[in-house]
């Protein structure tokens, strides 16, 4: 590509500098600066640009993000009902009024730190700010892709830590008064406490699914609430699992699952309806929590509760990971690696018996 540098003077004596390149296609583009180093630099830009195959048309990048986000989100085919919610709230709440109105190549990168920055500042969670940043990112990510933009501005911006709170581990002594304190509603106590399923998973769970026989749940479905409405999909991770129900658990499932057809849920509210979570604290958990004495508890801490007496229990990081359906068993010990740690205390204290017992068999003592 040849380009050209030429110089208009205006009425009042002063230089503008015309820079002029044909791109691949043979149309031509100028821009017109006050100083002509500008005008060479911009210039030098689009060459290199066109040579490395990562130039774009500038009208392409014309288009605003509140468009661009529109297009960006009919694209999202295979999203969870939720995960499409959340994006919607965070486009509505955080990233359109900051950036609505701009043209995607009229974002900068110094510009993209600055309003991270910024939502740190208004006192975001870490989380939230770290979210908002995915969707700006995967939003100009498809601009790249699409050649409207020659590189995504949001690369490599500086995002703050988000600090994971500390699980809370129940005894099983614990668990029990809590479920006793929960009166009808006990056996969702231990349910989640002795299997690890998630709470959406416990409330999506159907008779057809209960094997009584085997003793077994199967977990293929996830009830979750979207703005007021449950939707049904499958779980977190998207694959279906197989858990061990535990004795004490047999009989009350099975008195919830009479005169039930096989798609009937077989935990529901007291009018039949599917379980939701908020509901399910206000008027269940939180009391029962409160009259054991155990405050600030949550029913995700049931989940983490059954990860520490699986391994309490002897299982392993793998077993773990497939109780709980995580993607993998590396995300299994960044959670609970602290659960692990103990258990190589114990593995220590095994090991150190071992050479103890030899040579207590070598002499017959």
């Amino acid at each position: 590509m040849a380009g050209t540098i030429t110089v208009d003077v205006l009425s009042d004596g002063s230089r503008r500098y015309r820079s002029r390149y044909r791109d691949a296609g043979g149309r031509q583009h100028e821009k017109r600066f006050k100083r002509r180093v500008d005008a060479q630099r911009w210039l030098d830009e689009q060459t290199s640009a066109i040579v490395t195959q990562t130039w774009t048309a500038p009208e392409r990048g014309r288009v605003t993000v509140e468009a661009w986000a529109e297009q960006w989100l009919v694209a999202q085919t295979g999203l969870k009902p939720s995960t499409l919610y959340r994006y919607r709230s965070l486009l509505r709440a955080q990233l359109l009024p900051r950036w609505g109105r701009h043209r995607l190549a009229d974002i900068t990168h110094a510009e993209v730190a600055a309003w991270v920055a910024q939502l740190v500042r208004s006192g975001l969670a870490p989380a939230t700010v770290r979210q908002a940043h995915r969707v700006l990112a995967l939003i100009l990510t498809l601009a790249v892709r699409d050649g409207r933009i020659p590189r995504n501005p949001a690369a490599g911006v500086p995002l703050p830590r988000a600090r994971r709170a500390d699980p809370r581990f129940l005894t099983r002594e614990e668990v029990e008064r809590l479920a006793d304190a929960a009166g009808e509603y006990g056996d969702v106590v231990r349910l989640l406490a002795y299997t690890g399923l998630r709470f959406g998973e416990m409330a999506a769970l159907r008779v057809r699914r209960v094997d009584f026989l085997r003793k077994r749940l199967t977990v293929a479905e996830s009830a979750t609430e979207v703005g007021g409405t449950v939707e049904y999909g499958t779980p977190k991770t998207h694959q279906q699992r197989t858990v061990p129900i535990p004795g004490v658990l047999v009989e009350p499932l099975s008195r919830r699952c009479q005169r039930k057809g096989r798609d009937d849920l077989v935990l529901t509210s007291p009018g039949g309806a599917v379980l939701r979570s908020g509901n399910f604290r206000r008027r269940f958990f939180d009391p029962a929590a409160r009259a054991a004495g155990l405050e600030d508890l949550s029913p995700h801490d049931l989940r983490h509760t059954a990860a520490s007496l699986l391994v309490a229990s002897g299982a392993n990081v793998k077993a773990v990971q497939r109780m709980l359906g995580h993607a993998s068993a590396a995300m299994t010990l960044d959670v609970y690696s602290g659960l692990f740690d103990d258990d190589l205390g114990a593995l220590a204290e095994r090991m150190d018996a071992a050479p103890e017992a030899s040579v207590t068999r070598r002499h017959g003592m």
